[in-house]
């Protein structure tokens, strides 16, 4: 790999990684506070009320950054100055009345939303989240231009942001409401206007570097023979079948959400109120679920570009190198933070929630293994999009959402397995589309990267960390309880030094065993200083 492109793809998704980690925890903290603030009722129409706005946000603009960021990069790259502007031209009109006809289907029909989703207490949060759908279409279009140039800074300024916004102003008028006595349904409809102050505030600081974008552009407009029509034809042929894809995981959501609320009444003979408090249970391993995609959703969106741009050059060996080091590095990432949510799952939800109780350790132990494999579905996803084969999303999506339904029905409305069932799902959902994924990776890629080579040493690096961190973290606590005790926070304490334990174990870990070498610290920023400190050979 060129230098210079190595650096612009580890450069971007460096700076990504940054900011979803940062959008992911402020939005981690988001999540706790809320579900003390409006109780595990609350927190189940909360989820619910989200799930139906990300269905309508999918649609309305899963595909547009994806398209546009491949389209700009290989525009720019063969020097078409003029397509690359007419992309954007046209883009933003089409993705803006998109999104006004998404908003105004969420204002007028909330109710009938929110019983598909089998949840009639969602329907105050949809009507006020309508808004976001259109902001939210115009954000999309300006990230899509700035990343086909690989500049990720416009993305991940405006990521914070929005994540800051969606905890201050959400926590803030949550509280106000819930004080003056309004109900929860209206309270968790609150929680959710943050959403709409960040995504109106990101679109100035997009313009902002849009325009220092263009500055930098040649002057020269090249002729073109395509017209408008041509133009928007070519995005919407990218962008649909990503956004088709993107769209069916969203619609499953919505489904097994549906399943598992008639379930949970039908099986277990709960009210719809109760049938929330125990999504809620689900909602609170779902804010630690998220956090390892925090760490490799940068990486997947930033691969796409630097391979697409890879194989309009015919660069196939670059292209091969950026799908084996971004296999790897996410690796190096994910699996150890899914070995971790694993191994600690009743410390970290006695730390968060100071809940001792079997059901939300179990969900979290569950759904800490889906995480590794949602990380690995993003970027074999990715590199099979950057490749030219985005379609076949739209084969692996709908089998591994059909084991998720089937699953759901089955197990949710067992007395004796209830919720858990809904955490068993997501696992066997990721499970497949990755198996599907790598098969269809290794039959239609070319130059592919070896998974064998990327896999297998993290993995053992990640399963004696696992063991080092539960052995920790039992020793600690069987030495702690006479002088600290084994309340919430002791419990905090002992969790931190079992952290550390693990963590100094990986490192050393990845080190000795040459999982991680000198050549692949050069790929991340200071690297070789890092390589030197640690003497990796």
């Amino acid at each position: 790999m060129p230098e210079s492109k190595k650096q612009n793809f580890l450069k971007g998704a460096a700076i990504l990684t940054a900011a979803s980690v940062s959008a992911r925890l402020i939005g981690a903290l988001f999540r706790i506070p809320i579900i003390s603030i409006l109780g595990t009722a609350g927190a189940g129409m909360f989820t619910t009320t989200y799930q139906v706005y990300t269905l309508i946000l999918t649609i309305a603009t899963a595909g547009v950054p994806v398209a546009l960021s491949r389209m700009i990069s290989s525009a720019n790259a063969a020097g078409k100055t003029g397509l690359v502007k007419r992309y954007f031209a046209v883009a933003l009109p089409a993705f803006s009345l998109l999104g006004i006809i998404m908003m105004l289907v969420m204002f007028a029909f909330p109710d009938a939303l929110a019983r598909l989703i089998g949840n009639s207490y969602a329907a105050p949060g949809v009507r006020v989240l309508a808004p976001a759908i259109f902001f939210a279409g115009i954000v999309a279009v300006y990230r899509g231009y700035a990343q086909g140039f690989e500049n990720m800074v416009p993305t991940a300024v405006t990521q914070v942001s929005e994540a800051f916004c969606r905890t201050a102003f959400g926590i803030a008028i949550a509280m106000l409401l819930i004080r003056r006595g309004l109900d929860t349904q209206y309270a968790s409809a609150g929680a959710v206007t943050g959403v709409i102050i960040g995504l109106a505030l990101s679109i100035p600081i997009l313009i902002y570097y849009k325009r220092k974008i263009d500055r930098s552009l040649p002057t020269v407009v090249e002729n073109s023979a395509k017209g408008e029509k041509g133009v928007l034809r070519k995005i919407f042929a990218v962008s649909i079948p990503i956004t088709a894809g993107a769209s069916f995981m969203a619609l499953v959501t919505i489904i097994v959400t549906r399943v598992v609320m008639g379930r949970l009444q039908a099986g277990l003979g709960l009210t719809e109120y109760d049938a929330n408090a125990h999504l809620g249970h689900h909602t609170m391993g779902l804010a630690l679920f998220n956090l390892p995609q925090a760490l490799i959703a940068p990486v997947a969106v930033s691969i796409i570009p630097a391979i697409a741009t890879a194989l309009t050059n015919k660069r196939r060996g670059t292209a091969e190198t950026i799908m084996r080091s971004s296999l790897k590095l996410s690796n190096l990432v994910a699996m150890p933070a899914a070995a971790g949510l694993m191994a600690l799952s009743r410390p970290i939800i006695i730390a968060l929630y100071n809940d001792p109780s079997d059901t939300p350790t179990t969900i979290l132990t569950i759904l800490g293994a889906a995480s590794f494999f949602v990380c690995f579905q993003l970027v074999t996803t990715a590199i099979l999009q950057a490749s030219g084969h985005e379609r076949i999303t739209m084969i692996t999506f709908p089998i591994g959402g059909a084991i998720q339904i089937a699953l759901n029905y089955v197990l949710v409305g067992n007395p004796n397995i209830g919720i858990v069932g809904s955490s068993v799902g997501v696992l066997a959902c990721f499970v497949v589309i990755c198996a599907l994924n790598v098969v269809f990776i290794v039959r239609r890629v070319k130059d592919r990267p070896n998974f064998g080579a990327v896999m297998l040493k993290p993995l053992l690096c990640a399963a004696v960390m696992a063991l080092a961190a539960y052995s920790a973290y039992g020793l600690l606590y069987r030495l702690g309880y006479g002088t600290l005790g084994g309340g919430r926070g002791a419990v905090i304490i002992y969790l931190a030094v079992s952290i550390m334990v693990a963590a100094a174990v990986y490192v050393v870990l990845i080190i000795v065993t040459r999982t991680i070498t000198r050549e692949d610290m050069k790929l991340i920023p200071n690297g070789e200083k890092l390589a030197n400190f640690l003497k990796i050979k």
